[in-house]
């Protein structure tokens, strides 16, 4: 799959999905009977449409890639559309009620879309003069990023076990996007904080069954996002082949030719929301395969590359093509496995 061939197609389908206020699932807490006003553009100025909140700010990082990376494959009208949409949720004042509403609902959306949010920030960071408009896009990202890093601080140490599930509380993916951006912002607290509870959480870990994947509701792997996790851990403590003993301890089958994780799931019904996450285990499992197949075999390695290709395919037309329950969120997964 070359970027260039769908970028078009993908910008086009993060614009619709952006604009759509409804369906909308807010995930709101609602304190008293005052406080039910769940309308998606005050509660979350920054990030509505999209179905929910973190799709709307992994939606908006997809923009800001897809701006990065095959910006001359997408028309000057659709570029501007993109450009508009940052302009109007990227700002200030929407920031701050973004950042006050994580610091009174400090659980909201953790780990998964304080991940995704995170990573919007160190993007508009990184490309901060990509446009006149740029710079208000990092300082306002920053603005709830700070607050999603203050959650999180606070939240890691009270964590006995992490959570393994396939789904947006699963703790490796969450925190593994939180490192990264914190990586690319200099939030070395953050870092040092995301390395030791890794440690903590995962190191004992060995012959992990990832036969039992996936559950009927999965869209990650929580055998993969886990060995990602590690990946990166170990490579900024400079430890390299530490990790490989952890991987090949850890998942001692990954890449063999009965492993399960290279497989395409099957969806019977894609306007079900949660039937249709197996697509996103496709587009997980070929970005984390590819990752980790550097630490593999030749052999295994040329599976995964083949398994990787076939999983990209099967749900391409998914990506823009497929119900609201897909396009609303699948262009994100599609960008990370192709760019991996």
């Amino acid at each position: 799959m070359i970027l260039d061939d769908y970028a078009q197609g993908w910008a086009t389908t993060i614009i619709d999905g952006l604009q759509r206020p409804f369906p909308w699932g807010s995930a709101h807490q609602s304190q008293g009977p005052t406080d039910v006003d769940v309308t998606p553009w005050r509660l979350h100025p920054c990030f509505h449409g999209c179905l929910d909140w973190h799709s709307s700010a992994h939606m908006q990082w997809s923009a800001l890639t897809l701006l990065e990376n095959a910006r001359q494959s997408i028309d000057r009208e659709t570029t501007d559309g993109l450009v508009d949409l940052l302009n109007a949720r990227l700002t200030h004042e929407n920031a701050q009620v973004e950042a006050e509403y994580l610091r009174v609902h400090r659980g909201y959306e953790r780990p998964y879309g304080w991940g995704w949010a995170a990573l919007l920030s160190a993007k508009c960071s990184a490309l901060a003069t990509m446009t006149s408009n740029s710079p208000e896009w990092a300082s306002a990202t920053r603005i709830v990023g700070r607050q999603i890093f203050d959650n999180l601080l606070d939240w890691l140490p009270t964590m006995t076990f992490p959570v393994r599930t396939g789904t947006h509380d699963n703790t490796a993916f969450g925190i593994g996007l939180c490192l990264d951006a914190a990586q690319s912002l200099g939030r070395s607290d953050v870092v040092g904080a995301v390395v030791e509870h890794s440690h903590r959480f995962f190191d004992d870990d060995t012959d992990y069954p990832s036969s039992w994947e996936p559950s009927g509701n999965d869209f990650l792997s929580a055998a993969l996002s886990e060995a990602h996790l590690m990946a990166r851990v170990y490579d900024i403590e400079g430890r390299p082949d530490e990790f490989a003993r952890w991987l090949h301890t850890f998942l001692p089958r990954l890449g063999q030719a009965d492993d399960n994780l290279l497989d395409v799931p099957e969806v019977t019904d894609g306007t079900d929301g949660k039937l249709a996450h197996l697509y996103g285990l496709s587009l997980s499992r070929a970005w984390q395969l590819r990752v980790l197949s550097s630490w593999l075999a030749d052999d295994a390695r040329h599976r995964v590359e083949a398994a990787t290709d076939r999983q990209l395919d099967e749900v391409a037309s998914q990506i823009t093509d497929g119900d609201f329950m897909s396009t609303h969120w699948l262009v994100s997964f599609a960008l990370q496995a192709v760019l991996a």
